[in-house]
């Protein structure tokens, strides 16, 4: 049965999509059947980061309710084991059939090895419906006060819904900025109070890339694309060190 891997931050901008997207594409890339959904209704972007913004998608409210299989779902043209489903438009997330979502995600289980739930930012419903049908969490955290903080608090909520697989990445890391704070990512594993699963520098290659509508890993090997993908060995199992080059 396939994994369901929240992705989740306590504050926007701290690059959570664009994980989600990286380490997702570099799952496909090892072999494994991934089904990425946008849950950030509104304001979902997942398809600029995953390089499919020029693609015709589905919405995941579109499967739910019948209208289309889970078959149909968007393939990507470079990574034929990545599929998509957009997030619907014009509605609410309190509006979402829970248990529709949920029938769908147990067919969804049985046909990829990875179900990745690009959540809203902040705690609010569309980040509790994530939550709620999580296996595992990766929550997405920058290197300042604010993010930390926000990650620190979402981790307690999470604890309070009986999540317990529950890791951080630290994103968007300028190895000179931290120097000059004097602070190290061990200071925003404790601040945070969570396990570290990754780091992920600062890079123009993340932005370059959705600006030119392809996926990170298409682009560049270097920097936050081989930061995703020792994220996804890591997610496999494998015993990879914790390194920011």
């Amino acid at each position: 049965m396939g994994e369901i891997i929240a992705i989740l931050s306590g504050k926007g901008g701290t690059g959570k999509t664009s994980v989600c997207a990286g380490v997702a594409t570099a799952l496909a890339q090892l072999g494994e059947d991934v089904l990425c959904i946008d849950c950030d209704i509104g304001l979902r972007n997942l398809d600029i980061s995953l390089g499919l913004e020029d693609c015709g998608t589905l919405s995941f409210r579109e499967v739910y309710e019948g209208s289309y299989d889970l078959s149909q779902s968007a393939v990507h043209p470079q990574y034929p084991k990545l599929r998509f489903l957009t997030a619907p438009m014009n509605c609410a997330p309190e509006e979402i059939d829970r248990e529709a979502f949920s029938h769908m995600l147990r067919k969804a289980r049985s046909q990829f090895d990875y179900i990745f739930l690009d959540a809203p930012a902040g705690i609010d419903a569309g980040f509790r419906l994530c939550a709620s049908f999580a296996d595992r969490v990766i929550l997405v955290t920058g290197a300042d006060p604010a993010s930390i903080r926000d990650a620190s608090r979402t981790g307690e909520v999470l604890e309070l819904m009986g999540k317990e697989s529950v890791r951080l990445v630290v994103n968007r890391i300028n190895p000179k900025m931290f120097d000059s704070m004097a602070i190290t990512v061990d200071d925003i594993m404790d601040r945070a109070g969570l396990p570290l699963l990754g780091i992920v520098p600062e890079d123009a290659n993340v932005v370059l890339a959705a600006a030119f509508r392809k996926s990170l890993l298409s682009t560049t090997k270097k920097g936050a694309a081989a930061a995703c993908k020792r994220i996804a060995k890591r997610i496999q199992g494998l015993p990879i060190p914790v390194s920011i080059r």
